[in-house]
């Protein structure tokens, strides 16, 4: 296996000849580290970049990301081989979710039309009636019939943010993001009272009490948007830091402060994420391997609520 210092001598142009020699594409989240989402081939959410995946010709895609994204591009392009540079990169919301647990409580309200965010695992996608991302979920949750009763799964601080938006009463799966939740409350303040100008802008995944305070609550999309479109200069973001690299290159002359955690911790960034190195990279995509498989049955019943979405969409 090549060590770190080997890969460090790889420029981007060798990274490039890689790829079109396999013919592969490089998808990265927006949470990946910064030198990782300068290579990629696309940024963007799960969603977007498994349209990108789509849109593309490649044979092989390597997703930067963490498992349950790899699995929405597998679920989506079932003739690709996906790549996965580490299988152990999981999602702290997706694991709060565990299948068999959850089609427990689902048999417990059968009557239930059962919306299931997109940060959860294809088993959890095969036993829901829809999924939404973050950006689409009050508009689709609006177009459910107000005589069906709801479950929202897996996150409740989204489910909570959109029933209030909605007006809908749903029963909300009791999962969360570490990331989401532990952004502190009262070091915000803090920076909110040192800098009055400043806009607190955040992702629907925080706790509402944080959600309350925002200038802007949007998906990791329209967050990088808003920066740009906004007029004001400084803004507090409450997500994960990753996110910065791309904002701070569209919006320079702006001034951008991630939201403290509680504690002195990296707390703000995704430990899962960060699993993914040009190292892992390179050496996924030179072996082609790890490989993420899925079963076709799976796959076609997770295939199903997404093709709703986007029906709905």
């Amino acid at each position: 296996m090549m060590n770190s210092l080997d890969l460090r001598q790889i420029d981007a142009a060798s990274f490039k000849k890689l790829k079109e020699s396999k013919n592969a594409v490089l998808l990265a989240h927006y949470y990946q580290e910064e030198e990782i989402q300068d290579l990629a081939d696309f940024i963007g959410d799960s969603l977007e970049l498994a349209r990108r995946a789509q849109e593309s010709k490649a044979d092989i895609i390597v997703f930067a990301g963490v498992h349950f994204m790899a699995e929405g591009a597998k679920i989506l392009n079932p003739s690709r081989k996906v790549l996965v540079p580490d299988l152990r990169a999981g999602c702290s919301l997706s694991d709060s979710c565990p299948p068999e647990a959850f089609r427990k409580f689902r048999e417990k309200h059968p009557d239930h039309f059962v919306v299931s965010y997109i940060n959860c695992s294809a088993e959890i996608k095969a036993q829901s009636d829809v999924i939404v991302t973050s950006s689409n979920a009050v508009k689709i949750v609006s177009q459910i019939p107000t005589n069906r009763k709801v479950i929202f799964a897996p996150d409740r601080n989204l489910g909570a943010f959109v029933a209030k938006q909605t007006g809908r009463e749903m029963l909300l799966w009791q999962g969360t993001c570490m990331v989401h939740e532990t952004f502190s409350e009262k070091k915000i303040i803090g920076l909110l009272h040192t800098y009055p100008d400043a806009e607190l802008i955040a992702h629907p995944e925080c706790e509402p009490s944080l959600l309350e305070r925002a200038h802007f609550i949007g998906s990791t999309s329209a967050l990088l948007q808003y920066v740009e479109k906004s007029g004001a200069h400084r803004f507090i973001v409450a997500t994960e830091e990753g996110i910065l690299h791309q904002m701070r290159k569209r919006v320079p002359g702006k001034e951008l402060i991630p939201a403290p955690p509680n504690g002195n911790c990296a707390c703000n960034e995704c430990p899962f994420m960060k699993l993914n190195t040009l190292e892992k990279i390179y050496a996924c995509l030179r072996d082609e391997s790890p490989e993420l498989v899925m079963d076709e049955s799976l796959r076609l019943r997770a295939l199903a609520p997404l093709t709703r979405m986007l029906e709905m969409s």
